[in-house]
């Protein structure tokens, strides 16, 4: 389940979910009919649910149901035993519309600009696979290939035989070895995961390469690590595979016959790589029940811009300060990225951090940086790696009180290349915040220039008093000047002398109702 609340300019801001494992297709697949015990486990999940809906005031509430119950012979019977008894609708879904949905999800939360991206969603009794360009979808197939129906059906020993492992692969073969085929010519640059199976196999791939596990959106998984994985899956029985780092224990029973099928489809299709992605089918369902626009979003700096102004708003309201800083900050990214040999795409998330350097304050004031730096964290931040999450995140955190040093822990997780990244946007932040430090706006314009082997940052102020800026940036530009290798100063602009303005932004929000 999830809750959200929705703005009307289309922006979702996540509040709650909830998760709960009923294993409903449990046999189902062989004999044809859910099982007692399932069905209790599901009516119990789903009153709990409704309960939760009704305790967060939600307003508009979808639920539906997918391949086992569709199949189920008593399928119709357990719906009306849903509705009876936890008091909710429930609307069985075809395959091809779980794809629509799966994919409309995707494409919100991670864009699938450029590609073709193959997406992938492996369920417990079906898979539904999309070939994506550009944020279209060139075809969509919903097949009766799911994790659970496969290691039922074929992976029957415990570990799997050699002879099941090579009948389950014939299988897969026959049933969507040419869709496959049709994808490798179409030259897949990455596949796109969004089940749990296999984010699973994802944070796998992190812990064996010694990372912390943490946020699997855009997290990714390599063709050569997933064929790793599914050799260590396949070759060792449930208790040893229930050690092996990173994996869901819930999927313990299903991670062989998911990665044998994982490693089938990047192999098939000559993808290089796999991508988690943690928006899926509920995800879908919540974009059609809020009605927002399925073709919004279809580049990734939409998706990316949305979720970082959902979360200022959802915390700084209006965020004038933000706002301003973020123009201050990147009008100096302009003037000194070749001299701070920063990348272009770095810009961005400089942009984002100064929109949400602030948000920490809903938490503590005097530290108010490092609450900064977990809330973006552990936000819903869509469409970005988690690298570059974590980029954003400490530059926010250096906005402030110690700069940050390349000695530090956190800073030393990151690649040597994003380490001197952030300390790069830290400085231009620091000096950007420093320059709106009475949070009046005061600064118009600057321009830098460099004389007298100084850097100056010269400032239009109009006719208002900037002392306190002036006095601030000062103290703030010692890490932008070591990083130079330059004195900085600042300087207001003298009278007509033109500056580079900093561009106007327009200010947005919107009342939000939850779905």
């Amino acid at each position: 389940m999830v809750v959200a609340d929705v703005s009307s300019d289309g922006r979702i801001q996540v509040v709650d979910r909830v998760k709960e494992m009923v294993r409903l297709g449990r046999h189902a697949f062989l004999s044809g009919r859910l099982t007692p015990e399932s069905m209790d486990l599901a009516v119990r999940a789903v009153d709990t649910f409704r309960r939760i809906a009704v305790a967060r005031k939600v307003e508009r509430l979808r639920a539906v149901a997918t391949s086992a119950v569709r199949e189920a012979r008593n399928g119709a019977a357990f719906i009306r035993r849903l509705r009876r008894e936890a008091g909710v609708t429930v609307r069985v879904i075809s395959g091809p519309e779980e794809a629509r949905l799966i994919f409309r999800a995707a494409r919100h939360a991670l864009g699938l600009d450029g590609g073709p991206h193959l997406l992938v969603d492996v369920g417990g009794g079906s898979v539904e696979l999309v070939l994506v360009r550009d944020g279209r979808a060139l075809w969509m197939r919903s097949l009766p290939l799911g994790a659970a129906r496969l290691a039922e059906r074929f992976l029957t020993s415990d570990p799997p035989t050699v002879g099941q492992v090579k009948r389950l692969e014939k299988h897969l073969d026959r049933e969507i070895g040419d869709l496959l085929d049709d994808a490798r010519r179409a030259g897949v640059a990455r596949a796109v995961g969004t089940s749990g199976t296999i984010n699973t196999l994802v944070a796998m791939a992190r812990a064996a390469r010694g990372e912390e596990v943490g946020r699997l959106h855009g997290a990714r998984a390599s063709a050569a690590e997933v064929a790793q994985l599914r050799r260590r899956l396949v070759g060792n029985a449930a208790q040893a595979r229930a050690e092996l780092p990173g994996i869901d224990s819930k999927r313990v029973d299903l991670m062989p016959a998911a990665a044998v099928l994982v490693d089938a489809v990047l192999t098939r299709a000559g993808a290089p790589e796999l991508v988690a992605c943690t928006w899926a089918l509920r995800e879908g369902v919540l974009l059609e029940l809020a009605g927002i626009d399925g073709r919004r979003g279809a580049v990734t700096t939409d998706a990316r811009r949305r979720s970082v102004e959902a979360l200022a708003e959802r915390f700084l309201g209006a965020n004038v300060h933000g706002r301003q800083v973020a123009k201050l900050a990147t009008t100096l990214f302009d003037a000194t990225a070749s001299a701070l040999a920063l990348p272009a795409s770095a810009r961005e998330l400089l942009e984002y951090a100064a929109l949400l350097h602030d948000i920490g304050h809903v938490v503590e004031h005097d530290r108010h940086h490092r609450q900064s730096c977990y809330l973006i964290r552990n936000a819903e931040l869509l469409g970005f790696d988690p690298i570059e999450i974590e980029c954003i995140a400490q530059v926010a955190r250096g906005h402030r009180k110690q700069s940050p040093k390349m000695t530090d822990p956190e800073l030393r997780a990151l690649p040597a290349s994003a380490r001197r990244t952030v300390r790069a946007l830290a400085a231009l932040l620091r000096v950007g915040d420093a320059l709106d430090r009475t949070h009046f706006g005061v600064i118009r314009s600057l321009r830098t220039s460099h004389q007298d082997g100084h850097l100056v940052i010269e400032v239009d102020v109009g006719r208002d008093n900037a002392e306190l800026e002036l006095w601030a940036a000062e103290r703030r530009a010692d890490l932008l000047a070591r990083l130079l290798d330059l004195p900085v100063a600042v300087r207001v602009r003298p009278p007509g002398r033109r500056t580079a303005p900093v561009p106007s932004s327009g200010r947005s929000g919107a009342r939000a109702r939850r779905a």
